[in-house]
């Protein structure tokens, strides 16, 4: 008996530990607060719920922003339209206009070229009055060729535009044919010089070549060197190179 108790005792110890260690029940330690603190901690927890109610708020006033910014978009958008609609009205309007004053404007030019065309008309025309006005004082039965009229204008420094009206008198029974021969009279450097038209070298002969029955009217430009003055023009119409007639004029 006496060997048995400190086995006994060893064995309930055992059971002792194994219930504390895993059948007993748990413990709970309970931490209490003092009364300040639990203040403190409902003051933040009120604090946060309201912040969470006011953001809901502003979420809900937002939406309500955003629907009405929505509309005035729409506004806009219409106004947009509306502008463009105008823009592109008086854009058409700007080009219909655009395109008549072109069409003025090609029609003013046109209506210059045809005015300048009578103009240069109307001048021949009162040539042409000119021409036979001269006619009707020569005697029928004169014979020989003249020169009834000549005009000579300077048109560039160096240029002269001439016109000369030859005629023929008498009955007309044979063609003239011979050449017309015009000498300048220049001054050049400080010099009086004579130039003769057509050169001997010419290649433009041909244009001072006469055939007519009645009358020619020749007209044309003789170039002249550079810094020559005109001062006068003789024409001369050669009959084999004999003179038939010559005028004079000074400029």
């Amino acid at each position: 008996m006496p060997n048995s108790h400190p086995f006994q005792s060893s064995m309930k110890l055992k059971l002792w530990w194994r219930r504390m260690s895993i059948s007993a029940p748990r413990m709970t330690i309970k931490t209490q607060f003092p009364l300040p603190l639990r203040l403190l901690i409902l003051a933040l927890v009120l604090a946060v719920g309201g912040g969470v109610l006011w953001e809901l708020e502003q979420s809900r006033g937002g939406n309500f922003s955003l629907a009405t910014s929505g509309d005035q978009i729409a506004q806009l958008k219409e106004q947009v339209e509306k502008l463009t609609a105008e823009r592109d009205q008086y854009s058409s309007t700007v080009n219909a206009a655009e395109s008549q004053r072109t069409m003025e404007r090609s029609e003013q030019t046109q209506l210059e070229s045809q005015v300048k065309a009578l103009e240069s008309d109307n001048a021949k025309l009162k040539e042409d009055l000119a021409f036979f006005e001269s006619l009707l004082p020569v005697d029928a039965n004169a014979q020989g060729v003249s020169i009834r009229r000549m005009k000579n204008e300077a048109v560039a420094p160096n240029q002269l535009h001439y016109q000369l009206l030859i005629m023929q008198g008498g009955k007309g029974d044979h063609d003239f044919i011979g050449n017309l021969q015009l000498t300048v009279t220049v001054l050049q450097a400080g010099k009086s010089a004579m130039i003769v038209f057509p050169a001997p070298t010419s290649t433009e002969s041909d244009k001072f070549k006469l055939t007519f029955k009645h009358y020619q009217r020749v007209e044309g430009v003789l170039t002249l060197p550079e810094g020559a003055v005109i001062k006068a023009v003789q024409a001369r119409i050669l009959d084999k190179g004999q003179i038939r007639a010559q005028q004079s004029a000074t400029l």
